[in-house]
């Protein structure tokens, strides 16, 4: 299932929303070339998506969850893929 969250997080003078699925890569890639998503907004396990476009995604079908309901699914599928640790 495709899962986008509000648009909560500022920046470069906008509002994002993250756009993911919870049942694989593919079909994330697959919606996101579909709704005109550019690759380069692909973020490890999410596409990064501006507030502007929000009401077309789920138009399109994406489902609007929570930050945490999203977080949670892609953890519960194995598909998170979190940031390395920095080095101390």
């Amino acid at each position: 299932m495709i899962l986008i969250d509000p648009p909560a997080v500022p920046r470069w003078g906008r509002t994002w929303s993250h756009l993911a699925s919870d049942t694989s890569y593919d079909e994330l890639h697959t919606f996101a070339l579909a709704q005109g998503v550019p690759e380069r907004g692909f973020d490890r396990d999410h596409y990064d998506v501006p507030a502007e476009y929000y009401d077309a995604m789920v138009a399109a079908g994406a489902v609007p969850v929570t930050s945490r309901e999203l977080v949670g699914r892609l953890r519960a599928s194995g598909l998170r893929r979190p940031k390395a640790a920095r080095p101390d």
